[in-house]
């Protein structure tokens, strides 16, 4: 389905390639929506896509990768292409995010942050359970990826 959704939203995207700047522009998102900036702690992006029109933003990478954010001690795995509709505070209909609980992989459809002054970040699995945490956490200092 997402490869489908990106080949519908890619007319009017803005498109990057190449690791450093895919890395780059990612993070330039995260920033222009206000989200933290080492929420996506991806690795060997190959493209990243973002159709301002409709909010649609995919990135590919070359494989998928798990990453622990140490400050929660929450595993989470990213596809090798996750997307996702944004808007100001807000990552919605996401694809290729999941976090285990416990022991299952359950799949996060929804990242936001309702009350910026809270200091929490919400995250939504499809049926409508979600789990708040510090939005520090997710920082590029705490989430264990600060460039390296």
């Amino acid at each position: 389905m997402s490869r489908q959704e990106v080949t519908n939203h890619r007319e009017q995207a803005e498109i990057y390639h190449g690791e450093e700047l895919c890395k780059q522009k990612s993070q330039d998102l995260l920033s222009e929506i206000s989200l933290p900036k080492g929420l996506l702690p991806l690795d060997d992006v190959v493209e990243v896509g973002y159709n301002r029109t409709t909010g649609f933003v995919w990135l590919k990478q070359k494989r998928k990768k798990e990453h622990r954010f140490r400050s929660i001690g929450r595993n989470v795995s990213y596809d090798n292409e996750v997307t996702a509709f944004v808007e100001d505070r807000r990552m919605r209909k996401l694809t290729g995010i999941k976090t285990k609980e416990l022991l299952i992989w359950v799949s996060i459809s929804d990242i936001y942050i309702d009350d910026p002054s809270s200091g929490k970040i919400t995250f939504a699995n499809p049926t409508g359970i979600s789990r708040s945490f510090p939005v520090s956490a997710f920082e590029l200092d705490n989430a264990g990826n600060s460039g390296k």
